[in-house]
């Protein structure tokens, strides 16, 4: 009775204990210091190293020895894993915040696949996750400008979504269409391929895409015409998408290039930065301290 009275004021004091947390959540959540730029490298080293391992693990032909080895290493790194997330969990002032994002997150799935593995014996690869994580690189080693590059282009991925959605229901009625005329053609042959309308589907997209497993193939001149139709379709039809990102890509640059230009004080129209009059207004720009 006495031990766990004992357990639970110790608890206590760890869990409020400001000086530690404050210290820890500069270590583990910030680079800026000696501790917490060390803490990280280690971190994305045992980050590689874990990668590394699952592949490797994977791999056939492996000696019972060093099957045995990668065992007990994946069980340091999780055990490494699991230990930081709950340091993250304690020392964050917003933990609410911290296990929602996207970090936190990723955080957590790194840890749970060998656990659950443990029920569903392929689960344990889907420690592959930690690959995200890498991503902090570009805080450690100071590199935000690639992030903030990556910020606009996942921008431009939401705004262009629903764009990207109706092209993408076009596509669907359309490898729709193409594999029931498919199946149309070539269907009534004898030793056909085109067996049902959803084997036409499987074909039309994976003729549309240019993949072209060559495991379905029309035998009839309209079947092969209508094939090289297909084809051509899905050369014109893949850049869409690209096009419609980039193009909301190179509208949101413009726009962010305009907010910086200085404008004319009179009419408020954007000027060039060499610009000595506003050539709409024809009034003297003043020139910028």
């Amino acid at each position: 009775m006495k031990l766990l009275q004992r357990m639970k004021g110790a608890w206590r004091t760890l869990m409020h204990n400001e000086a530690l947390r404050n210290r820890l959540y500069i270590i583990i959540f910030q680079s800026d210091t000696r501790l917490g730029k060390l803490f990280d490298v280690v971190l994305l080293w045992t980050i590689v190293a874990s990668i590394l391992l699952v592949i490797v693990e994977s791999m056939p032909g492996l000696p019972p020895l060093a099957k045995t080895i990668f065992t007990v290493l994946e069980y340091v790194f999780t055990f490494f894993f699991s230990l930081e997330y709950l340091c993250r969990l304690y020392c964050s002032p917003r933990r609410r915040d911290y296990v929602f994002s996207f970090f936190g997150i990723v955080d957590l799935l790194s840890t749970l696949p060998l656990y659950v593995g443990w029920i569903f014996g392929p689960m344990r690869y889907l420690m592959i996750v930690r690959t995200f994580r890498l991503i902090r690189v570009f805080r450690v080693f100071k590199l935000f400008s690639f992030l903030e590059e990556g910020d606009k282009l996942m921008r431009s991925l939401q705004l262009s979504s629903r764009k990207i959605f109706v092209f993408f229901l076009f596509v669907v009625i359309m490898v729709i269409s193409l594999g029931t005329l498919m199946y149309m053609v070539e269907g009534q042959q004898p030793g056909t391929q085109f067996t049902d309308i959803p084997s036409s589907i499987y074909w039309a997209v994976v003729t549309m895409t240019t993949v072209g497993y060559g495991d379905i193939a029309p035998v009839t001149p309209v079947g092969r015409f209508l094939s090289a139709i297909v084809m051509l379709l899905g050369y014109t039809i893949m850049a869409v998408p690209t096009g419609i990102v980039s193009a909301q890509f190179i509208h949101d640059h413009n726009l962010e290039s305009m907010k910086k230009k200085k404008k004319c004080k009179e009419c408020g129209s954007p000027l060039d930065d060499k610009a000595h009059f506003c050539p709409y207004c024809g009034v003297k720009v003043e020139p910028q301290e």
